[in-house]
């Protein structure tokens, strides 16, 4: 019987043994079981441990989450933590950055993986970390001194700066995520979008000639992936959440950072938690104040095109001896000034596009009555030289008046309109006002004198009267202002009189060294003695050289001595 079985055995199909093993043997690789009836040695398998391990890397990331699930772990908020919400903004609403201060450890995973993300230069970045410092004693919150790292980039306004002052249209918000994208082949590379951010988001790629953004990985976003900082970070500090607009001013009411610019300028959309509060912290660079890179090309043009106003407002009310000679002067003062400022742009051959923000913004602005001025002031020297209409010399001359005026105020607003403290509106027109006033005064009277044969009249004195007054007074204004504020002082106007004090002092007194004795020795010396012939001709050269040193050397200082309004603590 045994042997007769045994025959039925092998005589059975392959497949229906295979079968019955695989039936004996069971899903987990156990001995396989002889059926009854039958003959057969019963051999346990071997257990291979490097296969049982083999098998377990094998589970993929859903198994991994389903036996840690399924062993009755309790679930942690912060491990089922969402890095972007589950549906698109709704109407009234927009994409935000959420920032855990708690969790963040400011090790810059964020920076590095957005640099490599968006293939930024190696000095180039869009998220930055920066550092607080609490120095409350013991019995404050935090019981005693703590430090607070903060990782910050673009917030996407509500009222986007760098959109509304942009001369080129160079930026947009999208209308259902609220978020700002700038648009790198409209770019001029102007860079005024880097001074009206008071977070300091946009930056300059020299290499490039524009300026580059963080756009929250929009496209990430759009394919329901993270941006490249939340899905970084350890720690899972960064997220993306949605934020309702007509909640947003309300909550800024409560504060955004301490250190930063006042948010109810743009209204910034990021949203900083703590749960200890950050009352009594303070930026660890509140003190720091470095010179700032003053561009040539617009020192240039901001002292060229006030002379350019000045002599032409002095010509059109008083009338100059020489009227080609002035109007030469004007022109050529006035165009010069405006090639100059092509200088700055990282694309000069799209200057054009500098008249798109006509409607917003200020530099469009700008762009479009020096531009104007400075052909008119052309037209004027070319009438005169050909003598065409010689009616209409008066109202051209007003006209070109008028446009330099408009072209000087548009340049106080050009800088005003970034609401920092120490290029507020009325700061900047007693700077810009008080330069065309010094050198359209000094410019005329020198040109008037050169035209004359003999003679000093009311006029002459009139003219060195105002270069005298407005001298004086700057003088006086510096004086006041330049007084060493308190040691803890960290207010932007103490920053910048330290640096005045420190390491711009060279060009600070050269500053008013000339302006004392160009503007005040050398106007004084007129009117005590108003000498004739090469002793006047000499002592109104020397004066003008000098208060146009004077005046480079006060436009080199309003861009050096201009501390940055940015994200506190920056790192480097």
């Amino acid at each position: 019987m045994g042997l007769s079985t045994e025959l039925r055995d092998s005589a059975a199909p392959e497949s229906s043994r295979a079968a019955s093993n695989r039936a004996n043997a069971g899903l987990a690789g156990g001995p396989r079981l002889p059926r009854s009836g039958t003959r057969a040695v019963v051999r346990l398998p071997v257990v291979n441990v490097a296969t049982l391990l083999e098998r377990q890397r094998s589970l993929t990331a859903v198994d991994r989450f389903s036996q840690h699930d399924g062993a009755g772990a309790t679930a942690d908020p912060t491990f089922y933590r969402d890095l972007i919400p589950l549906e698109r903004p709704r109407p009234g609403e927009q994409y935000s950055f959420e920032v855990d201060l708690d969790a963040c450890t400011g090790c810059k995973a964020c920076v590095a993986a957005c640099h490599t993300l968006n293939g930024l230069d190696t000095d180039e970045v869009f998220r930055v970390t920066g550092l607080l410092r609490n120095d409350a004693p013991l019995g404050k919150p935090l019981q005693g001194p703590a430090l607070q790292t903060v990782t910050s980039s673009c917030h996407h306004c509500l009222d986007p700066a760098c959109m509304t002052g942009c001369p080129a249209a160079a930026y947009e918000k999208h209308s259902l995520t609220g978020i700002v994208r700038h648009l790198d082949d409209q770019c001029i590379g102007c860079q005024y979008c880097t001074l009206m951010c008071p977070y300091d988001a946009p930056k300059y790629n020299e290499s490039k000639g524009i300026v580059r953004k963080c756009d929250m990985c929009s496209d990430r976003l759009e394919h329901g992936q993270a941006p490249a900082c939340a899905e970084a970070c350890p720690s899972s500090a960064i997220a993306i959440r949605t934020v309702r607009k007509s909640e947003l001013e309300a909550r800024l009411q409560d504060g955004f950072l301490p250190g930063v610019a006042d948010p109810s300028q743009t209204l910034p959309t990021t949203r900083y938690v703590s749960r200890e509060g950050l009352e009594h912290f303070a930026p660890v660079d509140e003190l720091r104040a470095e010179p700032q890179h003053a561009p040539a090309s617009l020192v240039l043009m901001l002292t060229l095109t006030q002379l350019a106003a000045g002599i032409a407002v002095a010509s059109a009310l008083l009338g100059p001896a020489e009227p080609l000679t002035g109007q030469l002067v004007v022109a050529l003062s006035a165009g010069l000034g405006v090639v100059s400022s092509l200088f700055h742009l990282g694309r000069p051959w799209l200057a054009y596009r500098a008249v798109l923000g006509l409607r917003t913004s200020w530099l469009s602005r700008e762009a479009v009555a020096l531009g104007l001025f400075a052909k008119l002031a052309f037209a004027g020297a070319a009438q005169t030289a050909l003598g065409i209409l010689p009616s209409s010399s008066g109202m051209l001359a007003l006209a070109s008046a008028g446009l330099g005026l408009c072209g000087v105020f548009c340049s106080v607003m050009v800088y005003a309109a970034t609401r920092r403290v120490h290029w507020a509106a009325a700061r900047t027109a007693a700077c810009f006002g008080g330069g065309t006033l010094l050198l359209g005064g000094m410019g005329s009277l020198a040109l008037r004198c050169a035209g004359a044969s003999a003679g000093w009249g009311r006029v002459d004195q009139s003219l060195v009267a105002v270069v005298l007054t407005t001298a004086l007074a700057q003088l006086a204004c510096a004086g006041f202002c330049l007084r060493a504020p308190a040691a803890r002082d960290a207010s932007a106007l103490a920053r910048r009189v330290r640096l005045l004090r420190g390491p711009l002092r060279a060009v600070t007194l050269a500053r008013y060294l000339g302006l004392g004795v160009a503007g005040v020795l050398g106007p004084l010396a007129l009117l005590w003695e108003p000498a004739t012939g090469p002793a006047r001709a000499l002592t109104l050269t020397l004066s003008f050289c000098g208060l146009l040193a004077s005046e480079l050397c006060e436009r080199y200082l309003f861009f050096a001595a201009a501390p940055p309004s940015r994200m506190p603590g920056s790192l480097k």
